[in-house]
């Protein structure tokens, strides 16, 4: 797949002299000038509170249906009215595992995964304690950190009631198979919770195809700003009893929404979206193809992360390869290249003699940004015996393969 990615950085402030590489793009994107302009519009043409008679409240209110339209594009929602926003994935999660607990009894059951970051981890540990419920934990195939689906399946019993697992790990990698976690949910009788922040920035989104109950991501994993999007079935997101002030519409989204939303955050939503659905424009005809059903801007929106996956399996194949090269690194997670369709391009490794914090530190020194630690993705740390946690290599589609180059001889130097 070739990029144009001189256009494509130049859209980003990540260029220049002395420019540090960006590979902490897990934690966060950087993002295009289009979104940090769309915050800018926000305060200077509509700056004002919803539902107000006058025009700035106007075009604010209309700002954010026209964002929940493109995110519902996005994700391939049934409707705009399914997506909700908030703070971040964590904040979102907690509001929906405290209205899901008015609906369990003790002694009811929610099956977790070792794979997960502990936003959707922790949320369910609460309410567990909380409300009497009984956890039950499935666990990874060590050799190539994938989800253990017969571990899911001894999980699985006619008193469990939520599912909850990563789309993609934050930590190594792993895509989940989640249509297929889905149908085994449902057969469970069981309600499917989805992490999608480490898949949205990377791979097609489609609710319907997954056929999951929620998902959730975060816009600054996906070229956005720093705020959450919860999808969920309209017919759950209109019954559950979801904590809100009294004043507040009873009807989704906004009964989710609680107090005043970050209206600027959401106009950069629309502006990362927009960003993506150019991309599809751009490069991503020969995968039209692929998404038969789709038109307009979901057929962009989707063509253009299939556009996107493409060229980051390239950079990825180059990182792990170059990795593997090094004395003394080890790799957690998929390093078969048949299979890399299986993961996104985050890759995590230690290396002999060299602490995680050690490296990253001496990456920083030479501005290469990694990131060192367990990254809130405590389980499968633990799971791996990574007291220390691991350094992590997460890549974006700015990225280059000379970037990689470039880590590769800081790496040989240590």
């Amino acid at each position: 797949m070739t990029l144009d990615l001189a256009k494509i950085r130049a859209q980003f402030p990540i260029n220049g002299s002395g420019q540090p590489v960006f590979f902490d793009n897990p934690a966060g994107t950087q993002v295009p000038i289009s979104v940090v302009q769309a915050v800018s519009d926000y305060f200077n043409t509509m700056n004002a509170n919803s539902g107000g008679a006058f025009a700035t409240s106007q075009r604010s209110d209309a700002m954010v249906l026209a964002t929940r339209e493109k995110a519902a594009d996005f994700l391939n929602a049934p409707s705009p009215q399914e997506i909700v926003f908030g703070p971040n994935m964590t904040t979102l999660n907690f509001s929906l595992s405290r209205a899901l607990a008015k609906t369990l009894k003790p002694g009811d059951e929610i099956v977790l995964t070792r794979m997960d970051h502990d936003a959707n981890v922790a949320p369910w540990l609460r309410i567990a304690e909380d409300y009497g419920l009984v956890v039950r934990w499935v666990d990874i195939i060590e050799a190539d950190c994938t989800l253990d689906l017969d571990s899911l399946e001894a999980a699985l019993t006619e008193r469990t009631k939520i599912v909850a697992t990563v789309h993609a790990s934050n930590a190594v990698g792993t895509i989940n198979p989640v249509a297929h976690i889905a149908e085994m949910a449902h057969a469970a009788g069981a309600l499917y919770v989805v992490d999608a922040v480490q898949s949205a920035p990377h791979i097609p989104i489609d609710v319907q195809a997954i056929g999951c109950d929620f998902l959730m991501c975060s816009a600054y994993k996906f070229f956005g700003p720093h705020i959450g999007i919860l999808w969920g079935r309209y017919d759950l997101l209109a019954s559950l009893p979801v904590y809100k002030v009294r004043p507040s519409k009873d009807k989704p989204p906004y009964r989710w929404e609680t107090g005043t939303p970050s209206f600027e955050t959401i106009a950069g939503v629309g502006a990362a979206i927009d960003y993506l659905a150019g991309i599809g424009h751009d490069y991503g005809a020969e995968f039209a193809a692929q998404f038969p059903d789709f038109t307009g801007r979901p057929l962009e929106l989707k063509t253009g992360m299939a556009a996107l996956g493409v060229y980051e399996r390239e950079l990825v194949t180059h990182l792990i390869e170059m990795l593997q090269s090094i004395p003394g690194v080890t790799i957690a997670g998929i390093t078969d290249p048949a299979r890399y369709a299986e993961r996104v391009p985050t890759v995590v490794f230690t290396k002999t003699g060299h602490t995680p914090q050690a490296i990253a530190q001496y990456l920083a020194a030479q501005n290469i940004y990694v990131w060192d630690g367990n990254y809130y993705a405590v389980e499968i740390m633990n799971r791996l015996g990574k007291v220390d946690g691991m350094v992590r290599v997460g890549l974006a589609h700015y990225n280059t393969h000379a970037e990689i180059d470039r880590l590769e001889a800081a790496l040989q130097s240590l």
